[in-house]
Order: structure tokens, then sequence, then C-alpha cells
């Protein structure tokens, strides 16, 4: 299969994140051909384009990477998954597309900054594409002590909604295939998607290392 990632950015000060990502695939991957869209500044619009990445890949088998997002290990495992299931991805941090309003109920959140995906899963990423532009973007959300967050652009309810409206079942990885720490605290290594603009620990990185030498070797972590 013809495999490679593809990054969707816009705005001049993503750049660094962007070398940095693509530099970490090269590591694992020196000789994955990766494409990389630029996109409008507008963030809705931006985050619109991203729902059209079906129409961007030039690829059999993508991996999609948000340009925050670091390669910590080898992805073999997940590009085999999404060859044979279609898509390969995450629950999001919140996993309630609830935060988007209660029309969206208990629907599952999937996290769009690491998807694995091949021609199987062509009709959920043209439902995401068709009901992106109508989707409610802005989410929010309260913390313990019942402070107010919340984002005030995001894609992941159309996402949500078009998995749902196509019955399609994803093969659903675990966190630590995109691992978003200011959420998971605790977790077993190795790491494979390091997901923050923030640079990964130099413990966790070399935990990881050692984790890809020995594939026996699985460590709880408490951030």
């Amino acid at each position: 299969m013809n495999r490679g990632v593809l990054y969707i950015v816009w705005g001049e000060k993503i750049e660094p994140l962007l070398q940095r990502s693509i530099a970490s695939v090269r590591r694992f991957y020196p000789s994955m051909p990766v494409e990389v869209v630029r996109g409008t500044e507008d963030p809705v619009r931006g985050l619109q384009q991203k729902s059209r990445m079906i129409s961007h890949t030039p690829f059999e088998t993508t991996l999609f990477l948000d340009a925050d997002t670091v390669v910590l290990g080898n992805l073999d495992y997940a590009f085999d998954r999404a060859e044979e299931f279609g898509l390969a991805c995450c629950i999001c941090e919140c996993p309630w597309t609830r935060r988007y309003g209660a029309i969206e109920g208990d629907n599952i959140e999937y996290n769009t900054g690491v998807l694995f995906f091949s021609e199987q899963a062509r009709p959920v990423f043209e439902a995401w594409q068709t009901m992106a532009p109508d989707c409610p973007s802005r989410s929010t959300w309260t913390t313990s002590d019942n402070r107010p967050r919340g984002l005030e652009f995001d894609d992941q309810a159309s996402f949500a909604r078009a998995v749902r409206a196509c019955k399609f079942n994803p093969h659903v990885l675990p966190l630590n295939w995109n691992l978003r720490p200011m959420f998971h605290r605790n977790f077993f290594a190795p790491v494979k998607v390091w997901h923050d603009p923030h640079e990964a620990p130099e413990g966790l990185v070399k935990l990881s290392e050692a984790c890809e030498r020995n594939e026996r070797m699985v460590t709880y972590v408490k951030m």
C-alpha cells in the first residue's frame, strides 16, 4: 500500500511546530512521503478545509497529523488497522459531543489531530465535508470548581456526526497514539504520538525509545 503523512496548516506561527513534527516522522520513516496543504488564515475556513482531507491526500493509506504532534515510535500497527478497518483513531480527551450543545447528546467524540485512514473510510470523510459548514463548532465545558472553559472553533463535532451517520466503526486506538498531556496525566508507555505544542519530557522520550527496542516493555507513567 502507498502510505504517507498529510498535514493541513494555516498561519505563519505554525511553521516551527510543523517542522518539528515532520522531523519526528523522519526519525522513524526516513523515506515516507509527506504532503503539506497550506490553507487560509481564517480559523473557521481552515478547520473546514481540514474536513476535506480525503480530497487532499495523494496516498492510499494516510496518517493525518496536526502540526503540534510529535511521533515517538513506530506507527505500523495503526497503518495496518487503517487498511483493515478503514479508519483508526483515538477517542477525544473529552469523549462527549454534548459540549457542543445538548442536541449532540452522548455521541462519541474522536480527536481529529491524529487520524489513520484508507479509501474504505471515504464515505465518512465525504459526509464530514458536507456536515462541517453547518455543524456547531463552539464548545463549552466547566472545570470541577465550576469555571467555564471552551473553544471558539473546533471541527470534531462534525466528524463525530459523520462517523455516526455512516454507521462506521473505526478501530479505536488507545490514548498512547494521541497523547494529550494537559488531560492525560496517567498512562502506560510507550507513547506513539505526543500531541502538544510543548516539548515532550526528555525522560518520556527515552522511555518510549526503550520500549521500542524491547517490544515486551510497558511502563506506568504518572505525569
